[in-house]
Order: structure tokens, then sequence, then C-alpha cells
């Protein structure tokens, strides 16, 4: 049953003024992109004025144009192009809380100002936009924005500190060693040594990336070295996680304007077509991955996983949105199935296919409405502290 959703409140003097923020410079700028589409073509613009601002891949911010912005999808199997300095006028936000403004800067012009901003909506997956690092400069700025401020959206990009909270707070995580780069150069043999008492075959991941970029599966000890390069390329610090036997479980965790945080009804993703597990190429570019929505599960399982969802939100202190990962572990026949967290994504994907919307529209949440609710629940709550 469709919920009843508050709408965004109405100013007196003008429509509500949203930025729009994607692409960056992480290895997730193009799914960025892609993500910001599907919000830019759902934003009524009776409501919202738009703008619409991508980060170039060196980190520059960019006024896109409306056309530009149309290209933003996945087609044909090829992703968008990136970001970069011809795709329209720089623009900057100074970090003043006074001025809260975004100022234009063009070849040859004077830099001129376009207005307050009264809420930013930050599409950013990854590193330097999902981690906190924006989530920093706008509180200095003293900008709303969707989603979870700047401590809990580091600890969630970082998957060594979110399992470590995770754990501290009495959840149940999967086990685990963090390789950093300096020990892993000084001390190769002490790290395969650490990685071999996980037993093979385990996950070889950067610590801080997301859309499943620079993951291996290592099915034995000298495939470790070549895993461990591939993921460096993406982080210098590496999470490797032992395999779980079992299924994998998705939920979406939404927070409205003054209302506990709610589930979703969760999904279970099942990969074929070759895959040894739901990496980027069945993520995104082919048609290799079922989804049971909602997943079968028993009235017992259903209420655990919705406790232990909440439960890791409240944890790492999320805000607005999440989407938690679960495996149901299968650990032999004279034992039960258990939980085990595996992800807590404060930004996770976001286009109409993608799982967290997936999940709330079976729930009875439509794209446009999920899409509101979350701007509404950022302009409710005060900016900086909280």
């Amino acid at each position: 049953m469709s919920e009843s959703l508050p709408s965004v409140p109405p100013t007196q003097q003008r429509k509500i003024r949203i930025a729009v923020v994607f692409g960056g410079r992480s290895s997730e700028h193009a799914i960025s992109c892609v993500t910001a589409g599907s919000v830019l073509r759902v934003l009524d613009p009776e409501r919202y004025e738009v703008l619409p601002i991508g980060i170039s891949i060196d980190g520059r911010w960019v006024l896109m144009a409306s056309e530009e912005t149309a290209q933003l999808a996945i087609t044909g199997g090829n992703l968008p192009a990136r970001i970069d300095e011809t795709s329209g006028a720089l623009v900057t936000m100074a970090a003043d809380p006074t001025a809260r403004e975004l100022t234009v800067h063009e070849p040859g012009s004077v830099p001129k100002a376009l207005g307050e901003v009264d809420v930013v909506f930050p599409l950013l997956h990854g590193p330097y936009g999902e981690d906190g690092t924006l989530q920093g400069l706008l509180d200095l700025a003293g900008v709303a924005y969707v989603g979870s401020g700047v401590l809990s959206s580091a600890v969630s990009m970082d998957k060594e500190f979110m399992k470590r909270l995770l754990a501290s707070a009495g959840l149940p995580v999967g086990p685990y060693v963090a390789v950093r780069r300096g020990e892993w150069l000084r001390n190769p043999e002490g790290v395969a040594a650490a990685v071999a008492e996980l037993g093979f075959p385990v996950f070889v991941k950067p610590a801080r990336a997301g859309s499943s970029m620079g993951i291996s599966k290592v099915h034995g000890p000298e495939e470790l070295a070549a895993a461990m390069e591939v993921a460096q390329q993406h982080d210098p610090k590496v999470i490797v996680e032992a395999m779980v036997r079992g299924r994998e479980i998705e939920i979406g965790v939404l927070a409205g304007p003054g209302e506990s945080p709610r589930t979703s009804v969760p999904a279970e993703i099942k990969v074929r077509g070759g895959h040894e597990f739901y990496d980027f190429q069945a993520k995104y570019l082919d048609d290799s991955t079922d989804i049971g929505l909602p997943a079968e599960l028993t009235d017992e399982q259903s209420a655990e996983l919705r406790r232990l969802a909440l439960a890791a939100f409240e944890a790492l202190e999320c805000e607005g949105l999440a989407r938690v990962d679960f495996f149901l572990a299968d650990e032999g026949p004279d034992r039960p199935a258990r939980w085990l967290v595996n992800e807590v994504n404060t930004m996770p994907g976001f286009t109409p296919t993608s799982m967290f919307p997936q999940m709330w529209a079976a729930s009875g949440v439509s794209y446009a409405q999920l899409v509101d609710q979350l701007i509404n629940e950022a302009l409710s709550r005060p900016t900086g502290l909280r």
C-alpha cells in the first residue's frame, strides 16, 4: 500500500532552488552521472529551480546545460562521457554560511552570483563526494543537503571502520583483514598469512570504493598479489573479506521529516551468466542479474533483517537514506542460517532500475515520491552539528 508522503514545503517568493551535484573524482564518476540523469528527469519544474552541477574527474565544478544533462544515461551498454571543463561554465561555492551562493566564472567575464542554494542533492558515489568531504564543505557553507552527515558518510565509505563500528554495536559482520599500502609493501608475507587464516576463496576490495570497482575473487594465495594491485588502483587501503556462502539480500532504509527510520521490502540478488559475484558488469552493463523482489524469507527472517538494518542505520548515525546489504549465511546442515551485515551505502545507486528505488517502489513509494521525500527531509533538519 502506498504511504502518504509529506510534500516539500512551499516558499513564499520563489521555487526551491536545488543544486544536483554529480560526477566527481572517483572511479564511480560515470555511474554518478547516470544516477543524476534519472533524478533530474523527475524533479518537478513547478516546484524546483534546478542547478545541475557536474564535477569533472579533476575536481572542477561545472554548471551544465539541459542538453548536456539529457545525455546522462547508459545507452547501448555504453556509459556517458566524462564531465570536463567544456561541459559548461565553471562554478564555485564559498565555505561561507553568510553567503550560501554559487558563483559562475566564464572566460572574459566578471564572476557573477547565481544566488542562494536552498538544498543540495549530492549524487556522488565513492571518495570525494560520498565519503564526507562534500558534506563537510556544505556544512561549512551552511547549506542543507540530502543524506548523511560528515561522520556517518566517512565511516560508511570506509569498509574497515564501518565493520568496526557495527561490531562494537553488537551487529554481526563477517571475518576480514584490512591492509594498508605500507603494510603490504613492508611485509607481504605477513599479510598473506593473515589472509590465509580467513580461508580461500576471499574477496579483495578497495576499502573506500563502490559499484564493485576493483574487486577480485581470490581462489588461492598465488592470486593475492595481482588482486591487491587491482584494488590499490582505486584505494591504497584494501579490505580482504572471507567468502560467505549463502544468499545476498539488500534492504532500503528511509527517514522522513520527524519520522523514525523505516525499511522497504527486501530484495535478493542472484547473479548468473558466468559472473562469479555481483561485479560492475553484472550491476550495470549486461542482463546477468536476477532480482527476487520481494526476497523469499520467513516471517522470522524478515523481522530480524529489518531489525538489523535499522540498528545498522542508527549505529552509524545515518540520515535520510541508506541501503544495507546482508548475507544470509549458510553455515551447514546442523546450524540455522544467520544474518551478516556486509555494507551500508549512504548514497546507493539511484536510477529507477537501481536496487534502492526498486525496493521502495515495491513498498509503494514511487521514484518521484522518493526524490521529493529526501529533499523534504533535508530541508526539515538544521545544518551543521545536529
